[in-house]
């Protein structure tokens, strides 16, 4: 029996028929056997494209992706898992289309989305807009749908916004799972979520929003560190204590690194912008007052430089359980001493991580995968049966 088919197996006995026809928003609005099946589906479609087998579930159709920030593994990802199952990518090219001339939103949606099955959408340098983006977007197509302007709805995948980062968190985990030899081995296991320095500013909250918001569904006990002043949202951390309680682990605030890092069987240190800061800049961005954003960067830098101690250094990684810990992060990095004279992780630790660091990465086609697949395809066992039974996908 090949994985597949005992994946396939595992995936029967899940309770997902509210996934067919929906959109990925939020990590924590999708249950547990939910998560469990894209973390399965994304395995099988590993173990499918491992055994050189096609996993066309399409025979055309568009996959359109609307990045309003730079992304180079999100991007290639998205494009990845697309092609994998078929589709075609399309990318929306702000520059080159006619929202500059006054097209709405509403009016992009419907126009995009001809023939489409899915949107990928990243929207994640603006608390509050973000989300609403993705929102109002899904709306439109949700309507253009039901007045017959499309022939099908296509469903969202949320490639970052402000709140949640759900493909790279559900990739970090599904490494975690893989790394630890099971979700069974996960409960008791202490992660380490902290702010590392970085000589630029801006940086999305989404990330560690993400890892609060569903590493604590494992029984993991998580803990969230930063310098005073670079909280997260407060609603994402209530998430977090509540999904704590629910699964017998913890989570936990602490005041530096050194405490977080102590006995730490994963550690994740990386920069984000304070919560309250990006509320203002987003004001600022509102109010089209370049001057303003400008001036909070310069004053966000120079809060950054003032902790500089928040890096993940060798001494650090002493603090470890066995000084081994997992080094987890969504790349790329702030590298002291490559990338930059001073930043999040030494060039000594990055560079010994480095086979982990692009393992961890590379889930995240699959998992974009899982997430198309569920959506789109009312009975998933029987297309991962089916793509077990199918033929090559290279012919010669």
């Amino acid at each position: 029996m090949s994985k597949t088919i005992e994946l396939a197996q595992h995936l029967e006995k899940l309770h997902i028929n509210n996934m067919y026809k929906s959109d990925f928003y939020w990590t924590w609005d999708k249950t547990d056997e939910e998560l469990d099946a894209i973390f399965t589906v994304a395995d099988a479609l590993r173990d499918l494209r491992e055994r050189n087998k096609s996993t066309r579930i399409f025979d055309s159709g568009l996959g359109i992706s609307i990045f309003r920030d730079n992304s180079t593994r999100t991007r290639f990802s998205f494009a990845s898992a697309c092609n994998l199952l078929g589709l075609e990518v399309q990318d929306l090219d702000e520059k080159k289309s006619q929202i500059a001339h006054g097209e709405t939103v509403r009016e992009t949606a419907n126009m995009v989305s001809f023939m489409a099955d899915v949107i990928g959408i990243r929207d994640d340098m603006f608390i509050g807009e973000g989300h609403k983006y993705q929102k109002t977007f899904m709306d439109a197509v949700k309507e253009g749908y039901r007045d017959g302007i499309l022939e099908q709805q296509p469903t969202l995948v949320n490639l970052q916004c402000d709140v949640d980062h759900p493909t790279q968190c559900m990739a970090d985990m599904l490494h975690i799972i893989h790394h630890f030899g099971g979700v069974e081995n996960l409960k008791g296991k202490k992660l380490a979520m902290t702010w590392a320095y970085s000589p630029s500013y801006g940086k999305p909250l989404s990330v560690p929003q993400g890892v609060i918001g569903l590493m604590t569904r494992f029984g993991m006990n998580v803990v969230l560190a930063h310098p005073e002043g670079y909280d997260v949202m407060p609603e994402v951390e209530d998430i977090a204590r509540k999904n704590a309680a629910a699964t017998g682990g913890s989570y936990q605030k602490a005041a530096t690194m050194e405490e977080a890092f102590a006995d730490a069987d994963i550690v994740y240190p990386k920069s984000w912008a304070p919560f309250a800061a990006m509320e203002e800049r987003t004001k600022l961005y509102q109010a089209g007052d370049q001057a303003g954003i400008d001036a909070l960067e310069q004053k966000l830098l120079a809060q950054n430089a003032e902790h500089k101690g928040w890096t993940c250094s060798e001494d650090m990684m002493k603090r470890t359980r066995n000084g081994s810990a997992l080094y987890l992060h969504c790349l790329p990095a702030d590298i002291t001493g490559l990338s930059c004279p001073e930043g999040e992780v030494d060039n000594s630790v990055f560079d010994r991580y480095l086979v982990p660091l692009y393992k961890q990465a590379s889930y995240k086609p699959y998992v974009i995968a899982a997430m198309i697949l569920m959506s789109k395809v009312k009975d998933p066992v029987s297309a991962l049966m089916a793509m077990d039974a199918a033929g090559k996908r290279k012919l010669f």
